[in-house]
């Protein structure tokens, strides 16, 4: 029955999207992130549906009357610099039959968020994107949520299939990166019936989150929700709801819980956490020797680790090899010192984009949204960025399309009229009233 329902809401709609692209994105965002098909059981399961719709997508966007460009940001250019030099040490990498199959479905998630940011430029199409990828990985938490409840605070969440929700740090991560777009969608919406839906569904997510027991999901959302009351628009009530509800829920969790993130200060004595330092060190000496293109795509394999790691020294199995755990060191052993330092220098200016929508904005009531969606941006970010010092996101879509937004968001603001972008009286009480242009002209000869 779960089959027929995929096939027929993907099948169904995909002609709609010769008509209307931006339909295209907003389903290849749906596939990417919540991967619906591994929610079936039958036939649909192996069908590649993120794929047939990026075809659709990328062939409706060819004979589309709307002519848009990749909007060239420092971001973008950054970016495209990235991947320029992932392709060179691609083509030199030492471990090539690992590497270009990486290569590839790298490269098919960058090609559709760069068309992503051709098709996407409107509010209207920007508030839909946020909606279908939050509410994606939304979807987990919420379920996750009530099965930690039901359970006593008992089991594990983790989503079904492969990918990342079948791992509970990612998948606590990626959790903890939609909290902020929930509170922008419950600012941005005048129905009180979805504000409290969304409000209850930052609190599920949020116990989500714990039920995945993941120490680094803990360390996430500790770091993004100070980040979060840093950049929210109503500090006190923010505060409020942070001390009402933290202290229940964690009282609410087994001492199985409480145990497990106790062993966050005995780092030393955890397997896991020694099996995270050796990659590290792994990453570091095989970056060292290969400084300036390292070892290519997907080069944490068991020679790697026989060559360059150093397993005695935290205790581990002299054959011990496992994955980077570490957006950062993958990319440093992948692409050497350049690599690692442009993807530095990307989400740096990414982050100089949404600073700048911020100051843009400023105190505008009418472009409140796109300040506050700048702002919740930057939350998450923090979350990918302390998440992603202990997992393999590197590459995963949602970062990415966090980018798209924020260019987006820039793009769209900046297309206003000047005249309209400069009010011309005072703001008080974080409300603005525009004088039309001329009108004070008119008031004077009128006189």
């Amino acid at each position: 029955m779960r089959d027929i329902a995929l096939a027929v809401v993907v099948f169904g709609l995909l002609p709609f999207v010769f008509a209307r692209p931006h339909w295209g994105i907003l389903m290849w965002t749906w596939s990417g992130l919540m991967v619906p098909q591994s929610l079936t059981f039958g036939f649909m399961r192996t069908v590649p549906i993120a794929m047939i719709i990026g075809v659709v997508t990328l062939i409706a966007v060819l004979f589309s009357r709307e002519k848009r460009r990749i909007p060239m940001s420092p971001p973008v250019v950054a970016l495209l610099i990235f991947l320029l030099w992932a392709n060179f040490t691609t083509l030199i990498a030492l471990y090539p039959d690992q590497a270009w199959p990486y290569w590839e479905k790298v490269m098919k998630v960058m090609l559709m968020i760069f068309v992503t940011m051709m098709i996407m430029q409107s509010k209207e199409r920007i508030t839909a994107l946020v909606w279908v990828a939050t509410l994606s990985i939304a979807f987990f938490g919420i379920k996750g949520g009530i099965y930690t409840i039901t359970r006593g605070g008992d089991g594990m969440v983790l989503g079904p299939g492969a990918g990342i929700h079948a791992h509970r740090n990612s998948i606590a991560t990626a959790l903890v990166m939609c909290l902020p777009f929930l509170y922008w969608l419950q600012l941005n919406t005048n129905r009180r019936w979805i504000r409290l839906a969304l409000m209850g569904s930052m609190v599920l997510v949020s116990i989500a989150v714990l039920g995945t027991f993941s120490r680094g999901g803990l360390l996430t959302i500790a770091a993004m929700g100070a980040w979060l009351w840093l950049k929210s628009r109503h500090k006190l009530l923010v505060a409020i709801l942070f001390v009402l509800v933290i202290p229940p829920i964690l009282q609410f969790m087994p001492e199985s819980w409480h145990e497990r993130m106790g062993t966050i200060e005995k780092y030393e004595q955890d397997g896991s956490s020694m099996s995270r330092l050796n990659a590290w060190n792994m990453a570091w000496n095989l970056a060292k020797e290969r400084p300036l293109t390292g070892a290519g795509f997907d080069c944490f394999v068991p020679d790697a680790f026989a060559r360059w790691a150093t397993p005695e020294k935290y205790g581990l199995s002299p054959t011990s090899w496992h994955d980077s755990h570490s957006i950062w060191f993958r990319v440093l052993a992948e692409h050497g010192f350049p690599g690692i330092a442009l993807y530095l220098v990307f989400w740096f200016l990414v982050w100089r984009v949404g600073s700048a929508v911020i100051r843009e904005a400023g105190g505008r009531a009418d472009l409140r949204w796109a300040k506050d969606l700048a702002a919740m941006c930057q939350v998450s970010l923090i979350g990918f960025w302390v998440g992603g010092t202990f997992i393999n996101l590197q590459y995963w879509d949602f970062p990415y399309l966090i980018m798209a937004i924020l260019v987006l968001t820039q793009v769209v603001i900046r297309r206003l009229p000047e005249e309209s972008r400069k009010p011309s009286e005072a703001i008080a009480g974080g409300s603005v009233r525009l004088r039309p242009p001329g009108a004070a002209a008119r008031t004077d000869a009128s006189r």
